[in-house]
């Protein structure tokens, strides 16, 4: 059947679950949670919502560590509390992604611990090797999280693979079994009603033949052995020939180190194999490569990603857009001015939700949320933020180490949603939380910004009712101004019926700007900015505009 690109249309609004919104008082947020604020992520102008892992899990990692793929985890409420939402969701007109996690298990997923006793038909599902001998390891690959990427297992007496965490051994997607098990599994979700999947780091599913040593990268080792793997167009067509183009629903890669050329391979909408791709350059404007190798911030390369993406995809294939989810720091804090937390937070949403494609929101940054600056290490829940505080960076005080984690760990994005500023922010009745408040709720919450016209909060609700209503933003062309300027983004879109210039200063400054020669400003309509009062060639600190010609 041919898949309706109804996606093209929207606005995601991404849910950690645990930290959302608690529904029943135990101090973590759940599905009753989720239900009681479906109104309010439809107000926002979101017509769909991503919820990150709600499977049975030990939890090594936040639920990316599955222990059953069909069914829901007691603790967000069960399946009765999960076909609550689904319907609630499409009772509003909304669609729901669930995420699907198959380039790893937990190792308490039953598939594991019969493949450790060697049962079949279960042996070959995970990636086995034996023991080279020597105090050697099968290869010289690192894991992400938690050091090496081979763990000895006693009862088998073999080492398996995990490029993520000890307790997330890797699938062994060249077994014809493995790929049957993860049809069943979208099948399940799919029957249900379920509209999509987010897919998690989909292109490490293939591994290179024989797994050989990495003499490449200078950390991450292994990554040009399973990234874009052999075979992972191969097993990524036989899921869509066989299930998913069989029902209306959409696909979402995460692909890290991906080029948007590289993109098209995956995502052309003429023979690609997914729907749209996560890509990680927007999201490396302040790091190299990952987080927790801070630089300054560079506009110069944010512009850059936005650019080329928009450039490269342009009649080809859909960008999603986005700027923050769970595995991020909060975007204000990093890109943007705590000094200026509210310009920026509205410049940074001007900058992201008049391009082309699909916006993804992440819980809090509606509001504005910020990163959080606890005292204690131990209050960190994240298995990577835990691994890099006790085994990186050693030369360093333990308060130097703590400073590194309150501007790189996830765990920033992870703090609960700051819904007013009664106790624990609104987020639950219960007397602690999983993981602790971000203490500035008192001063950024929903409640107040509710009640505030000029809040971060309507301000997302003013600029995804105008990307919605402004063709130019889903039919039109993209271009940028002034590429080279680290203070400015300036860029247009525009198609036979309308044009629209945005602009966004990036300074904690006045900033002299003129519009590109072709923008007479006199015959534009301002539609959307971040100061009451403007002028005419002034930027005030980490203002934004939009302007509209018919």
């Amino acid at each position: 059947m041919e898949r309706n690109r109804w996606y093209k249309d929207m606005v995601f609004y991404q849910i950690w679950p645990r930290s959302f919104k608690d529904g029943n008082g135990d101090g973590m947020g759940d599905l009753l949670g989720v239900y009681e604020k479906l109104d309010y992520i439809k107000s926002l102008g979101c017509d769909g919502i991503w919820f990150s892992p709600i499977y049975p899990s030990p939890g090594a990692d936040c639920g990316y560590d599955i222990a059953d793929y069909m069914d829901i985890a007691p603790e967000f409420g069960g399946m009765d509390a999960f076909r609550k939402v689904l319907e609630g969701a499409h009772e509003r007109g909304m669609k729901i992604l669930m995420d699907l996690v198959v380039n790893h298990t937990s190792d308490e997923h039953e598939w594991f611990q019969l493949s450790r006793q060697r049962i079949e038909p279960y042996t070959d599902y995970y990636i086995w090797r034996p023991d080279p001998g020597n105090g050697k390891l099968p290869n010289n690959w690192d894991s992400f999280f938690e050091g090496k990427a081979w763990t000895w297992d006693p009862v088998r007496e073999e080492y398996y693979l995990h490029l993520f965490a000890v307790k997330q051994p890797d699938l062994n997607m060249d077994n014809p079994l493995v790929r049957e098990e993860v049809k069943k599994i979208l099948r399940f979700w799919l029957d249900m009603g379920v509209d999509g999947f987010r897919e998690d780091v989909i292109t490490y599913i293939s591994k290179k033949e024989g797994l050989p040593n990495d003499y490449i990268m200078p950390a991450s080792k292994g990554m040009p052995h399973y990234n874009h793997g052999p075979h992972v167009h191969e097993y990524l067509a036989e899921f869509k020939a066989d299930v998913l183009d069989h029902y209306d629903c959409f696909t979402l890669a995460e692909a890290p180190l991906v080029s948007p050329k590289k993109a098209l391979s995956y995502i052309d909408e003429k023979n690609g194999q997914m729907d749209m791709m996560i890509q990680f350059q927007c999201v490396t404007a302040d790091c190299l490569l990952t987080d927790y190798i801070p630089l300054p911030f560079s506009l110069r390369k944010l512009k850059k990603a936005f650019s080329s993406w928009q450039y490269t995809l342009k009649g080809k294939a859909w960008n999603m857009l986005y700027l923050e989810n769970h595995d991020h720091p909060r975007i204000v804090s990093r890109y943007g001015s705590e000094q200026f937390r509210e310009e920026s937070a509205k410049t940074l949403a001007a900058a992201l939700l008049f391009q082309q494609g699909t916006p993804f929101i992440y819980q809090g940054q509606e509001i504005g949320m910020t990163n959080w600056r606890p005292s204690d290490p131990g209050e960190y829940r994240d298995v990577q933020t835990i691994y890099n505080y006790e085994h990186t960076a050693l030369n360093k005080t333990p308060q130097q180490r703590l400073e590194r984690l309150w501007r790189c760990s996830r765990d920033n994005a992870r703090t609960p949603v700051q819904w007013s500023s009664e106790k624990n922010a609104g987020f639950t009745t219960a007397d602690t939380t999983w993981i602790s408040v971000n203490p500035n709720y008192p001063r950024i919450n929903v409640a107040d910004q509710e009640q505030d016209p000029d809040s971060v909060l309507n301000f997302y609700r003013k600029a995804i009712h105008l990307r919605k209503k402004l063709s130019c933003v889903r039919y039109g062309t993209y271009k940028e101004y002034q590429k080279h300027s680290g203070k400015l983004y300036l860029y247009s879109m525009r198609d036979d019926r309308q044009r629209i210039l945005v602009v966004c200063s990036f300074s904690k400054k006045n900033l002299k700007w003129k519009a590109p020669r072709d923008f007479y400003l006199g015959g534009a309509e301002l539609i959307l900015g971040n100061y009451n009062t403007t002028v005419e060639n002034i930027l005030q600190p980490y203002e934004c505009r939009v302007y509209l010609w018919k």
